[in-house]
This record gives C-alpha cells, structure tokens and sequence, in this order.
C-alpha cells in the first residue's frame, strides 16, 4: 500500500514494518512483525505476497498503517546474517527512484546480488578476494599526469573531467588516486562500459596492488562469486571494486574514490528496468558522500563537456600519448569515389597491409558491423531477408547458414530459393565481419587473420584468449567491430583502416555524429601506441566533411564546440532536459491512443514550462512482435521537468490500457 501521509488509525499490536518488494509498482507494502525496531532499516525481510513469499527491504518502521490493523499480514523472518544496508545507500536510491521515475523497491533490490534476493537461497561458501604476492612498480608520471593527480582534492566533492588523447595514460592517473584512496583507508570504485574491458584493468589493478583485496561486479560472473564479491565489498573487505554500470549501486561502507572510465559511452545507460545514467548517478553519489569522482575520455560526452566548460566540473587534460616515443597516428582521408575497391577494401588500404605485413606488425580493419551481410535478398522479385517480429532485416550468418535478427535474436535457416518466386540466383547485399574476413583471407593469404566481433567472443575467457593472441603475435590482420576499439593496448598495432563509417553521418539521430566520432577516435587510438610510427585510413565518399577533418586534426575541442553551438541552437540536450514516455502493444494503433491519451490528461495540457510532444512509431517501431511509440516530453529547466514527471506519471497510471500493453517513462533519454 502506499505512502502518502502518516495514519490516524488504531495502533497496532506490534510494530509495522514498510516494506519495498521489486515490483514496476511505486507501492510500499505494511506488514506486522513482532521482532522489528528502527534499527532494522535497510535489512532484507521474507514477506508473504499473493500465494507465494517474496524478499524486501524494510524502508521505515511505524507504529500505525493506513489500513486496518485486522487487514494486515505478518511478515516472516527478518534476515540478519548481513548488516543494514546503509543509510547514505537508501538515500542514493531514493533519489535515483525519485529522479528516473521508478519504484522505491526496483532500485533498492536490483542493487542485490540475485542470491541475496532468493526466499530460498542456495548455500555458499565462504570466499575471500584474491590478493597476489608481489607488486608490479609504477611507471615515471609525465608533467602532465603528475598535474592531473596533484590536483584531485581526495578530502572534498569534485567533479573532474579527465580529458587525454588514447595513450595518454589516464589508466596510470587513476592507478595513483586508488593508490592515495587506499592509503588514506577508504575504497575505490572503478566503473568500465563494458564486461570485456574489465579483465585488462583488474589484471593491472590486482598486479599494482597485490596486497589489497579487489573485486569484479559484472553480470558475467557465476552467481555466487558475484555474491561472494558483492559481500566482500559491502562489508569493506575490497579495497577496489571493478565493475559495470550496476557496481555503481553497490553499498560501500568507506568510499572514497568514484572513476567512471569511457565515460562518453552508451553502455553506462541502463535501457530496462530502471533507465538510469551510471554516470550521472556516479556524480550524485559523489557528491553525496563529500568525495572526488574522476569522468575519464579521449572523447568526452557532450553533457560533461558542456558541463566542464561551464564550472560545474573542472577539466584536467592529457595532451600527449605518455610512451614519450610513441605519436598520435596519422589519419589519412581516402576518397573512395576515386578509387578501386574489393569488397570494401580500397587498393591503397590493401597496399597499405602488405607494407605492415612485410614489416611484421600487425593492422586493424574495423567494420561495425556483424555477420557475411546485412541482408539476403531476390534480384528478381525483390524479396528481402526481414524479420517477421521486427522492422528490421535479417543478417546472414552464412558460416552456419542462418538467418539472424541483432534486434530480436530470432533465427531462420537460409533459403535454396527464393520463398516469394522460386528463384534460386538469391544473393547477400552488403558486407558485414564474415564476409570481410573471408576476403581478406583469400587476399593475403599466408596471413594470419583474426575476427574479433560478438559472434566469434562470447565469453571472457574467449576474449582473454583473444586477447592473448593478439598481445602473443599470433594475428597479422584484425577484423573487428567497436568490441576492439576501447582502451586496449596493442603495441604490434600500426594500421588501422575504417570502412562504412559514412552511414552515421546522415542518421536522424543528433548524437549520431558524436557517436561516430568517438568510435573512430576510439578505434583510430589503437595505432601507434608504443615506439611504432601508426597510420589510420578512413575510407569514405565525404572527405571534406568537418567530423573527417576534426578527425585528422586530432581535435576533439574544436569538434565538440561546433556540435555544442548546433544544439543550443536547436534547443537539444545539453540546452534543454528531455524524458521519454514509450508504449508497446500488439497493435500500433493501441500504442499511439494510449500516448494520445498521456498527452491529453491535464496535468500534460495545463503546463508553461514542459512542452509535450506529439505521439509518433519509434525508428524501430516493430520489436519482437511489439508495435512501439513514443512521445517526447522537453523541458528548458531541469527542475520544472522533475516537479512536472511524478504528477504526469501518477495521472498515467489511471488511463485504462489494453492489457497487453506496457509503458515506461525514460528520463534522460539517449535512443529515439
């Protein structure tokens, strides 16, 4: 039940427990107990719920409930065998409940482990996280590096934005806030975009302090060791914690250090359950706890860029690569409509691999796109591979002969004909990995070539096997996706050769362009980086465009000021807040009336500051079988936005919806 004001009501026997449970709704629940006290706030309690039992989390203890005392159920055992959550943990969550619109008891138990929130939980063994016995010796600071950590005040908030070209050594900058973060007795948080980014900086975290216990949070762990490393960091046995965007929510008892690494990236964005920023949410906790947090990018994201020019964060920059011998790469813009091209591949870049090839140094040819091709289709009737639950094609996967949707993961057996007329002269259109990676094997054929995409690497010990060949020498050519492009180190790597990146130029979207320019940054930044001369070749039909050319001037500032004046101009986020209410439905129709309907409520009508849009079909507007819509509301101020949102959604709750629909409301959002 809810929460709205405390209750005139008898007073019952015993103590009530309120109770959050992980459910979509924004409902407290009152249960008797007979063992409860203040003092229980924040621990786990097994309740009964419906025909079955569920774990929550105690939020406050009252002497009345708003419902009858005869009308409420006793709650079972309160689970001691953990401390209380603590109290600055259940006012991060308040607060990421209150800005992003989701209920109190979602935000609190995702936090959890998945054992931990088991009516029945398996039993565990006890672990202790791994320390190594010798430590490996910190390299010499540049001037530039030893600037940035002088000047992180580690006693007091600060936002600052690490902005360094790749190969700058940030990694070495954070290396030495953890390394005065521990002295000083406390904790570090170390947040990576992605799981595959994790081994590499645990690696280099566990071999610089050996003597300090850290643990990985990511969703790739088995279940128990993710709960043995949750324990070890809630009871501050870790030092460190590694971990993806969720790690970010992990209760720890003496933090004094938050780093958010690539912090530009998407991935950092939550897209169910609870859609929140990791990012921004690792500032707010910052700020809460009184502690420095450090944003690290080559290329930082518009919002943090546009914050650091105002004040709110205060900019450090990494100006030069820190092996004094290494340079940033050249970027070399090649015309391809003045050349000839194979498959994707310009003469010049082929040439281009034969030289490093002849040299025994390794090149990178980046595609970012997955599968032999994007589609299979008819040239007779034109028939096209789609997908039969999405607004989306099918992609050829031609090594084991299916058809597959990246949107859905529905999969279908490639045809012999044609399923509309027969014929059976069916061919694939366009190029993805696949198909890159067998042309270049017949190209150069006594070399060695390694695919690295999601379909080929799976699961860590797959990419640190990868990886190991790579960093080994056991591969000449890469053929790779974005999975290759963030903060590795490939000293062997010296060419590195861009195709189909033209594509993102033109999108609807307006962070396609920053997107795009962050990849190739990215991907560009793994040539050269040690005592070898790199050479990036973009190949595009656009030379003159001015992201090409920020590109190959290595200027990020230049590029970022251009897009920051566009969208002030435009009114685009950072210079106007922004949510987003989707709905989806088996039929389109219910999606856009049930938006109709959000639009038309009065608290939607009767606003000055908030504008609400009209409902349009998403760009996907057809997901695993789902008709889906949108509506975008826009606001110049950010806290008539949030006064506008709770009433907004309250008043959504009451419209009456087909009973396969669903809604959600997105603050902050980044897809359209």
């Amino acid at each position: 039940m809810g929460l709205p004001s405390p209750v005139t009501n008898a007073l019952s026997p015993m103590p009530v427990l309120r109770v959050a449970l992980d459910l979509p709704l924004h409902t407290l629940f009152d249960y008797l107990s007979e063992e409860g006290g203040p003092a229980d706030v924040g621990l786990r309690v097994r309740v009964p719920f419906g025909r079955g039992e569920r774990i929550g989390i105690i939020v406050e203890v009252v002497a009345a409930s708003e419902m009858p005392a005869a009308q409420l159920k006793p709650a079972g055992p309160i689970l001691r065998d953990l401390s209380p959550l603590p109290t600055d943990f259940m006012e991060l969550c308040r607060f990421a409940s209150a800005y992003y619109q989701a209920p109190l008891g979602e935000v609190l138990l995702q936090a959890l482990p998945p054992g931990l929130k088991r009516v029945q939980p398996p039993e565990r063994r006890a672990g202790r996280a791994t320390r190594l016995a010798t430590a490996l010796a910190a390299p010499a600071l540049t001037g530039e590096q030893a600037a940035a950590v002088d000047a992180v005040d580690g006693n007091a908030f600060g936002a600052w934005l690490l902005h360094g070209v790749t190969g700058s050594g940030k990694t070495e900058v954070y290396l030495r806030l953890i390394e005065r973060t521990l002295a000083a007795g406390r904790q570090a948080l170390v947040l990576v975009p992605e799981i595959n980014l994790t081994p590499q900086l645990e690696e280099r975290v566990r071999a610089r302090f050996p003597g300090m216990a850290t643990v990985a949070l990511h969703s790739e762990l088995a279940e128990a060791a993710r709960e043995r490393n949750w324990r070890q960091a809630f009871t501050g046995e870790a030092g460190i914690v590694l971990g993806t965007r969720l790690a970010v929510f992990t209760p720890l008892p003496r933090l004094g250090l938050i780093v958010v690494d690539e912090e530009h990236d998407a991935s950092f964005k939550q897209q169910d359950g609870m859609r929140y920023s990791a990012r921004d949410v690792a500032v707010f906790r910052a700020h809460q706890l009184g502690i420095p947090v450090v944003l690290g990018s080559a290329t930082p994201s518009l919002e943090s860029w546009a914050n650091a020019r105002a004040g709110r964060y205060r900019l450090l920059v990494l100006r030069e690569r820190a092996n004094a011998a290494a340079r940033l790469p050249a970027v070399n813009l090649l015309d391809t409509r003045k050349s000839v091209v194979r498959e994707g591949v310009s003469d010049a870049l082929a040439a281009a691999i034969e030289t490093r090839l002849a040299r025994g140094e390794q090149s990178l040819i980046f595609l970012n796109r997955r599968g032999y091709a994007p589609v299979l289709a008819c040239p007779a009737c034109g028939w096209v591979s789609r997908c039969k639950r999405c607004a989306a094609n099918l992609v050829l996967h031609l090594a084991d002969r299916r058809l597959r949707c990246h949107h859905c993961g529905f999969e279908a057996a490639v045809p012999r004909a044609c399923p509309t007329c027969g014929n059976q002269d069916i061919h694939p259109f366009g190029r993805g990995t696949q198909r890159l990676e067998d042309w270049v094997r017949e190209r150069f054929p006594g070399a060695r070539v390694l695919r690295v995409d999601r379909d080929s690497v799976k699961s860590r010990r797959q990419w640190e096997a990868v990886l190991a060949r790579i960093h080994g020498g056991d591969a000449d050519i890469l053929v790779g996706t974005q999975m290759l492009a963030k903060g590795h180190d490939f000293p062997k790597l010296t060419l590195v050769g861009v195709l189909g990146a033209d594509a993102a130029l033109f999108a609807a979207d307006c962070r396609a362009p920053e997107r795009l320019f962050a990849q190739l940054m990215q991907v560009a930044g793994r040539a050269g980086r040690a005592d070898l001369a790199g050479e990036v070749v973009i190949q595009t039909e656009y030379p003159d465009h001015p992201l090409y050319a920020a590109l190959a001037a290595h200027d990020y500032a230049g590029f970022a000021g251009a897009l920051l004046a566009e969208r002030e101009q435009a009114g685009f986020p950072p210079f106007a807040y922004q949510a987003m209410l989707r709905a989806e439905a088996p039929l389109m129709a219910d999606a856009i009336a049930f938006l109709a309907s959000a639009r038309a409520l009065p608290e939607a009508v009767e606003q000055d500051a908030v504008t609400v849009y009209d409902p349009v079909p998403m760009r996907l507007s057809r997901l695993a079988n789902l008709e889906r819509g949108q509506l975008l509301v826009e606001s110049a101020s950010r806290p008539a936005l949030q006064a506008f949102l709770p009433r907004w959604r309250e008043a959504l709750e009451g419209i009456r919806a087909p009973s396969r629909l669903r809604w959600h409301l997105e603050v902050d959002p980044l897809e359209f």
